[in-house]
């Protein structure tokens, strides 16, 4: 599994003109999803979602995570990110998970990450894209900031 996160001011997504997801300050997290992926990377990525310290304290380091901040998250899936362009300039997406196998994930994902955030401290809203959908993502990225995780 492979999330972009970006610390966003705002974020919202829209299917068709229609916005679908729409956050404001918080975390914009692109999910890609691989063959080898099950529920044991979607528990890992949930927790590693709510608890990472990427918000400024009041000394402006980074240190305080969204379940302190509050705030939202807007998940997106996005198999693009399993492209791969080492050889030629047209990406492969062999390595990104057929729908029937990534589907169920980023359901499991969308609902661990609600688990978690109904727990937190601060309130967090959970949003999200339509999986499979041609997605226009707008976001306004905060800092920026923008992380890589694989598991």
């Amino acid at each position: 599994m492979r999330i972009v996160i970006q610390r966003v001011s705002s974020a919202h997504v829209d299917v068709d003109s229609i916005t679908v997801g729409r956050i404001e300050q918080g975390l914009l997290a692109l999910v890609g999803i691989t063959h080898t992926d099950n529920s044991m990377n979607v528990a890992w990525m949930a927790e590693k979602l709510i608890a990472l310290r990427i918000f400024p304290d009041s000394e402006g380091k980074m240190n305080l995570s969204i379940k302190e901040t509050g705030g939202g998250i807007l998940l997106v899936s996005q198999f693009t990110l399993y492209g791969d362009v080492s050889k030629g300039t047209r990406p492969s997406f062999v390595e990104a998970a057929r729908p029937e196998h990534a589907q169920p994930l980023f359901d499991e994902l969308v609902r661990r990450v609600e688990d978690l955030a109904r727990d937190a401290p601060q309130p967090i809203t959970v949003a999200t894209g339509v999986f499979g959908a041609m997605m226009d993502v707008h976001l306004v990225n905060d800092g920026p900031v923008t992380l890589c995780l694989d598991r």
